[in-house]
């Protein structure tokens, strides 16, 4: 009785511009889940989320025991929408508390896509850094030194079916070439740390401008960047949150900036890229 973890997610930004469905990085705002074996089932937060077994980190949890005795208590600094990675946060938390509290040694990554249904966000958020998703299988790459992040998150969300369903069936071959090509450009660069390949390497033509309609101001943003000081921006996942992407000698500027042109439509956060993943505290 009385075992106790806690567990620490980070959020994370999928696509990364580019990159659909197969780059995101971890982002420094965290998810804290922390599960006491107190004989009964309880969920403790202040969130806007199911306080039942419909909540998405007790059904991660449940997929490796039953969580009849154990209290959840669920803090989080990751907006519930916007593209941030909330979902594949909470899923991670729960396997991570199952998988550690009974020493299963499960494939939690495996687990953890099967319940979210795609794998770049939980990539990012269970291994920290940037990661590319292929072929099952997770490669990652610590951000470089200086680049920094600021999320711009609008307070009207878009719901993510209605993202998806913006997508068209197929593309011509030369948005997928573009693709191909500026994805390479930006692991290139992220691995070398070359502003200047980062910054060409986040344009995009597979998902962003057939969603652009969807989030017209930062649709706009995301053209605008450069313009503002920033190595450039992306969709952060479905959106509509920007990423804007910024060596750390211009990030105060370009913070202004944004928040200029932000207000009274979204909130504007520096957020730093994040190289450590899930971690858990055995406190009992």
């Amino acid at each position: 009785m009385d075992r106790r973890r806690v567990v620490r997610v980070p959020a994370s930004s999928a696509n990364l511009g580019p990159g659909f469905d197969v780059l995101a990085a971890a982002l420094s705002l965290r998810l804290e889940v922390e599960v006491v074996e107190t004989g009964r089932f309880a969920i403790e937060t202040d969130l806007d989320i199911a306080r039942d077994r419909r909540n998405l980190c007790v059904r991660a949890f449940e997929r490796l025991h039953p969580s009849t005795d154990f209290t959840f208590r669920i803090r989080s600094e990751i907006p519930l929408s916007g593209g941030l990675g909330s979902s594949a946060a909470a899923i991670v938390a729960g396997l991570t508390a199952a998988d550690h509290l009974f020493e299963l040694d499960a494939d939690v990554f495996k687990l953890a896509c099967e319940v979210e249904g795609h794998p770049d966000n939980v990539a990012a958020a269970l291994y920290g850094g940037v990661v590319i998703c292929a072929d099952g299988e997770v490669t990652r790459i610590d951000p470089p030194t200086g680049l920094e992040g600021l999320l711009v998150v609008p307070h009207e969300a878009v719901r993510t079916a209605a993202a998806r369903a913006a997508l068209p069936a197929e593309v011509p071959m030369g948005d997928a070439v573009h693709n191909v090509a500026h994805v390479a450009l930006l692991t290139l660069g992220l691995a070398r740390g070359d502003w200047e390949l980062v910054g060409r390497g986040l344009d995009d033509r597979l998902h962003q401008p057939h969603r652009a309609h969807l989030y017209p101001k930062s649709a706009e943003l995301v053209r605008d960047a450069r313009s503002l000081g920033a190595l450039g921006a992306t969709i952060s996942g479905a959106g509509p949150t920007v990423l804007v992407w910024s060596h750390y000698e211009q990030t105060a500027a370009v913070a202004e900036a944004l928040r200029a042109r932000a207000a009274g439509w979204a909130r504007v956060f520096r957020v730093p890229f994040e190289t450590q993943g899930a971690d858990v505290v055995a406190l009992g």
